[in-house]
């Protein structure tokens, strides 16, 4: 199976598919609602998740809510972007429990310049709650700051949680 773009999707459960004359597909054999999550993601990266394609905060929170919104584990992610705002990358650089991941700002900034980064938005998914605490709002102002002496404009720190998400951005908290 090929996309628009004639790119091959590689995972094992497409082959879980028939196509129809009509162009729908049925499933072939059974697959576990986490196999289908996994492939829907799959499908939605490689379609979706391009640097044309997240081309304002609605779509990207929806991108983000996809991505994160069923992880039962807490994580810290950032899309790094080009200075016209293009999505260079996405990266899940910390992994967390179920109610806490810590965030060292000297390796957020080393994968900034990795990827040659001039804007950033934080995209961490809280065990809990969207809402921001006093601890995200100091974390984004310590990271904001220390990606400015470098020239990296920080965008937003989307909260996603669940099926609800918050900007700080939107809030004036930046």
């Amino acid at each position: 199976m090929t996309n628009s773009n004639n790119t091959n999707y590689s995972l094992i459960s497409l082959s879980a598919f028939i196509k129809t004359e009509d162009d729908r597909f049925l499933l072939s054999e059974p697959v576990s609602e986490n196999d289908m999550y996994n492939l829907m993601l799959d499908i939605l990266e490689k379609e979706y998740f391009r640097p044309d394609q997240l081309t304002s905060p609605e779509k990207t929170k929806h991108f983000l809510q996809i991505k994160l919104g069923k992880l039962e584990h807490e994580v810290f992610g950032i899309i790094f972007m080009d200075s016209q705002h293009k999505v260079i990358a996405y990266e899940e650089l910390f992994r967390g429990t179920i109610d806490g991941a810590a965030v060292y700002p000297r390796e957020v900034l080393k994968r900034c310049l990795h990827h040659n980064a001039a804007a950033v938005i934080f995209a961490p998914h809280p065990s809990g709650s969207p809402e921001p605490s006093n601890a995200d709002i100091q974390l984004t102002k310590k990271l904001k700051e220390a990606l400015s002496l470098i020239d990296i404009r920080t965008l937003d720190h989307l909260i996603i949680g669940g099926t609800e998400n918050v900007s700080m951005a939107e809030r004036g908290l930046l």
